[in-house]
């Protein structure tokens, strides 16, 4: 591992997290293995030496809750659904060096190596320990088995993870008022013995390894906390059949913890990939086993796993340690989590049913907010998008640029490209190169756009058709510059619109495939000829998005009036089940204010200027914040839930008449407008000057 710019003479492997083998993937899903394939596609584009692998997650108790449900074997269940992701994964563009899954050979074979490590070096105990015990049936419960209460916060929580709260990793005996989810009966506490994972002795180490993570702010902030509260050592083991035997206790009714074996899918995928393409072309052991670069692209419910259990784990192995934990917030549906039980989703296959292209979806989850935000999607958001930037934008210049070529020309005029669009162009590359360093997706793309755009301004600005009479040779210049602008731009998307980039290639008669090319190609002269080009991008009507948010409305409406039903006829409670993610909210404050009180509030619409985290303080940021006037430091807790370096030009809507305050040694001089527990900002949606009073 290195901390180089990107790229390094040192191969990479970007992995993600490993999707359980257990129901259909949604955008929520993709989001992530969307992220992971576009970073992997803009490193090699870099040209740097990168593989993209992942694997189906088999094991753990959600596969064998569910297999028994079906009456089926976990394993037979589980292997559905990973030849299902292999289908989905590549109608999407996410296209894996290698996909494994976590109960082949390689994975069952290099576990038991590392767990044996573990072992042998120390780090591996026995104790007793509290687990979760059905009396009536008879049988132990590992994790998603019990459900109960977060110790830690009090919100709803499963055996291993505090989902619906604070997030946490739980060992079992943790959750209050256990219940067996396979029986509905309530649980008690037993003593088994278990072997436990010395990761308490890692906190320094760790510590060391967070100072130098690269990635998102939320992956190298939120693990602080825990090792500042005190490293709890880790159970390595659970009470059940399905998954991995701990080596020499294949007897003992006890297999390895899912998230012992998941992770280490990243290396035996990568090793597999090796093992297919020889050693010349990509060295697994170069990379796990000596210093190459791992990037980890996760969502964020999954961040104590990579960030404190997974390096501990390696750095106890003498594996190499993660370069990077890029961390994705959640996607939202009407400011809702999704929710598979509500058919709150869109799902993966709906999606390409409604005949939409993929590469409208990934430039939609790559460059709508950053990285670490959370994304509401509607597909009123997903139409402005698709029409306002592909649409208006990169499709409009590739169109006219291109058809004005091929109809006056048959294609690129001959000569150099002028001096101001090559500028323009390096300025594009530079800004893409930065994007990746940055590990912003969402520069990424916006790189490519801006220089769309910048291409529209240009040929608008020259007017060629003017020019084709009396000014042939400046018509001419001017058509080689947009050509070759459009050419650059379809390297620059390629990472997050691939099949669209490769369209735009094959359509100025470039061979072979834009995924090959490096940044260098982008300044690269384009063939002499290619024939009329098409429209590449479609735009997205009213009347088919009114049908589509009606038809989502109503599946989801259906599906909790269908919940309702049954929970009535189960417990007899009645509860609408409609109304379950409401309870969340917070009431309605009964007192009001008049009408001169809300008018004292000086609330101003503002544009970030500079944002950065507060040294020693979790959650606060410092803002500088321009509200017209003058620039004002704001400090804001929203270290953990924003990508801070994204924020910078984007508008807030500011309070300038709050008294200052001092926080962590640095004076406040106004606050932020944020929505719910993720800190959503609030901003304007149409062109509200900066500076203007919020009526």
């Amino acid at each position: 591992m290195s901390h180089d710019e990107f790229p390094t003479d040192r191969p990479a492997v970007v992995t993600c997290g490993l999707p359980y083998a257990n129901g259909d993937l949604h955008v929520g899903h993709l989001r992530t293995y969307v992220g992971g394939d576009a970073l992997s596609r803009a490193l090699e584009t870099l040209g740097q030496k990168t593989a993209y692998v992942s694997g189906s997650d088999m094991h753990g108790t959600p596969v064998a809750v569910n297999a028994e449900k079906e009456g089926v074997d976990p394993e037979e269940f589980a292997l559905r659904w990973h030849e299902q992701y292999e289908e989905t994964f590549p109608k999407f563009g996410v296209e894996f060096d290698n996909y494994g899954h976590t109960h082949d050979e390689t994975n069952t074979e290099l576990t038991r190596e590392i767990v044996r490590t573990l072992d042998e070096e120390g780090y591996v105990y026995e104790d007793e320990v509290l687990v979760a015990y059905d009396p009536e049936a008879d049988q132990y419960l590992p994790d998603r088995y019990v459900e109960g209460t977060c110790p830690y916060c009090g919100a709803k929580a499963r055996g291993d993870e505090c989902d619906e709260g604070c997030q946490r990793h739980l060992e079992p005996g943790e959750v209050e008022d256990p219940r067996s989810v396979r029986t509905g009966n309530p649980a008690e506490y037993r003593e088994r013995t278990h072997k436990f994972f010395r990761v308490s002795e890692f906190a320094d180490y760790l510590t060391e390894f967070l100072d130098g993570l690269e990635g998102t702010s939320n992956a190298r902030n939120q693990p602080r906390q825990w090792i500042e509260d005190g490293l709890q050592d880790w159970c390595l083991t659970r009470d059940m059949e399905w998954g991995i035997d701990y080596p020499g206790a294949e007897d003992d009714d006890i297999v390895l913890y899912v998230w012992v074996d998941a992770p280490i899918e990243y290396i035996a995928s990568t090793k597999q990939y090796t093992e297919r393409v020889g050693t010349d072309e990509y060295d697994w052991e170069a990379v796990w086993k000596g210093d190459g670069e791992i990037v980890h692209v996760i969502g964020r419910d999954i961040i104590q796993h990579h960030t404190i259990f997974w390096p501990a784990m390696l750095e106890a192995a003498a594996y190499n340690a993660p370069r990077a934990v890029a961390a994705t917030g959640f996607i939202t549906i009407g400011g809702k989590g999704l929710s598979t039980s509500r058919n709150r989703a869109i799902w993966a296959n709906e999606y390409l049913a409604e005949g939409f292209h993929p590469d409208l979806l990934r430039y939609y989850l790559t460059t709508t907010g950053g990285l670490q935000q959370d994304v509401d999607f509607t597909w009123e958001a997903f139409q402005e998008k698709v029409n306002g930037e592909l649409v208006g934008t990169v499709g409009n210049f590739w169109y006219r640029s291109l058809l004005f070529a091929y109809r006056n020309y048959e294609g690129a005029p001959e000569g150099e490209v002028s001096e101001e669009v090559v500028e323009r162009i390096e300025g594009a590359i530079g800004e893409f190169r930065e994007a990746v360093n940055d590990y912003s997706l969402r520069g990424v793309g916006q790189a490519a756009t801006r220089l769309a755009q910048f291409g529209n301004e240009y040929i608008q600005r020259n007017e060629p058709w003017k020019l084709t009479d009396d000014e042939p040779e400046e018509a001419a210049q001017v058509i080689r510059d947009c050509v070759q602008i459009a050419k650059a731009v379809g390297v620059l998307i390629e990472p997050i619109a691939p099949g669209k980039a490769q369209a735009l290639w094959e359509q100025i008669g470039e061979d072979g495939a834009v995924a090959e090319a490096h940044l260098e190609a982008a300044l690269e002269a384009p063939p002499r000829n290619f024939g009329e080009p098409g429209e590449l991008f479609e735009k997205i009507e009213d009347d088919r998005v009114d049908e589509l948010e009606a038809a989502l409305e109503d599946r989801i409406e259906a599906a909790a009036t269908d919940e309702t039903e049954t929970e009535s006829d189960d417990t007899g409670a009645g509860e609408d089940a409609a109304m379950a993610d409401e309870r969340d909210l917070e009431p309605l404050l009964e007192d009001r204010i008049s009408f001169d009180d809300f008018q004292n509030l000086d609330i101003r619409v503002g544009r970030i200027e500079h944002a950065e985290g507060i040294e020693g303080a979790d959650d606060l940021a410092k803002l500088e914040v321009d509200i017209g006037f003058e620039t004002r430091q704001v400090v804001a807790g929203i270290k953990q839930l924003h990508d801070l370096e994204s924020l910078p030009g984007e508008k807030c809507v500011l309070l300038a008449n709050m008294e200052p305050a001092e926080l962590f040694g640095v004076e406040s001089n106004g606050m932020i407008l944020a929505a719910g527990e993720e800190a959503d900002l609030l901003t304007t949606h149409g062109e509200s000057e900066v500076g203007e009073k919020v009526r």
